[in-house]
């Protein structure tokens, strides 16, 4: 028995994301299938980091999180979000990306029996996410052709055992931005069953259209939201691991406490880099929105025209497609056989769902936004019907 592992772990797998990743590396194909910035970080918080490395910042940053850090964090928010003010001596828990900041956030205010709200298609984390923190998922669809909210699915989720909600805008895998009413339906549900949302925002400067809104922000959800962030997505550094939440502070007492013991803290050097990133001036998001606009507007028809069905994303940098007028195989054998040829790989849809069987139609593409991969991906993909069926 000394192989056993526990039920938990035995309760779910490998992220499949990374695994087709990995498969289509040694394939040589073009991988659509993990999404991260495949374009080089800005050189101004790589000097940073350069810097902070010269000058010996090699210990332990405050648990929680640098100060310097911290303070940015809570400038940057009541700089985009008028209105949101955070004090970052009690508020913000600097993390190991958002990854952490989840199971963070989840081990520090769920106890065993609790229940957690997930949308589907969900981001894969979030399941094993709940697992871990020992509580139940309770999975409300998001319907297609526009993955909107039900309000009486979402309605009867709630119970009395609910005790979050995770919420992901812009949305992965997507693309869906949640509109006012619906953040506003969330909110008072939230308020009416005394719960948290839980909500993921490293794409809220990745939007092509509607806005993003922090649910924090609506009425009477400030001390009852731990809102997630990270570096990763918006200043291509998903290597640096440097993410953090923001929530109450008596929120934040349980979240500290996990990641006391979870990670003890991020990178010290990182986090003195991050710090220069969160004072770059408004035209730097505004760019990087533009350009993965106009990625979306060049890979969206390209799979379109290859066969899949596409809803456009209005935002992050996913499509998700219906596969059923290319092939009869499920999800995971087609993606596996695009691997292989024409040598391209995107994420079986079954792996966002918790019942599969509402996904084995579907793949989710990630869009890049180097030139010569849209190239690439855009040749690979215009070779597809002939390989299909």
């Amino acid at each position: 028995m000394s192989g056993r592992i526990s039920a938990r772990a035995a309760s779910f797998t490998e992220s499949v994301i990374r695994e087709m990743n990995r498969l289509a590396v040694d394939a040589g194909a073009v991988s659509l299938a993990q999404g991260f910035p495949d374009f080089e970080s800005p050189w101004e918080i790589r000097a940073a980091a350069i810097e902070a490395l010269h000058e010996d910042i090699s210990q332990y940053a405050i648990t929680w999180g640098a100060k310097p850090l911290r303070a940015a964090i809570a400038a940057k928010t009541a700089r985009f979000h008028p209105g949101w003010i955070v004090d970052p001596e009690t508020q913000v828990t600097v993390t190991c990306g958002a990854t952490e900041a989840m199971i963070a956030a989840m081990l520090g205010i769920i106890d065993p029996g609790d229940e957690v709200i997930v949308f589907e298609p969900f981001y894969e984390n979030y399941g094993p996410d709940a697992i871990l923190a020992g509580a139940t998922a309770r999975y409300v669809t998001l319907h297609e052709p526009d993955w909107s909210i039900d309000p009486d699915e979402l309605r009867a989720a709630f119970t009395a055992r609910t005790r979050a909600i995770v919420v992901n805008s812009p949305h992965n895998p997507t693309g869906k931005v949640y509109s006012r009413a619906e953040l506003e339906l969330i909110a008072g549900l939230c308020q009416e069953h005394d719960a948290v949302a839980l909500t993921d925002d490293i794409y809220q400067h990745i939007v092509f259209d509607g806005e993003h809104i922090p649910l924090a922000t609506l009425p009477g959800m400030a001390d009852r939201t731990i809102a997630i962030d990270s570096m990763s997505k918006t200043y291509s550094v998903t290597g640096w691991r440097i993410g953090w939440t923001i929530a109450s502070p008596e929120l934040s007492v349980g979240i500290r406490r996990v990641h006391d013991f979870l990670t003890v803290g991020a990178a010290a050097p990182l986090q003195a880099a991050a710090e220069v990133a969160l004072h770059f001036p408004d035209g730097y998001y505004a760019k990087l929105a533009a350009d993965y606009r106009a990625r979306r507007d060049r890979i969206v028809p390209a799979i379109e025209a290859a066969g899949f069905r596409v809803h456009q994303p209005a935002g992050a940098y996913y499509v998700m497609t219906d596969i059923r007028d290319l092939t009869d195989e499920d999800d995971v054998a087609f993606a596996r056989r695009l691997i292989a040829d024409p040598g391209i790989a995107g994420v079986p849809g079954s792996s966002f769902f918790s019942r599969p069987e509402l996904g084995r139609h579907k793949l989710r593409f990630a869009f890049p936004k180097r030139n010569e991969t849209l190239d690439a991906a855009a040749e690979r993909l215009a070779r597809i019907r002939a390989v299909s069926r």
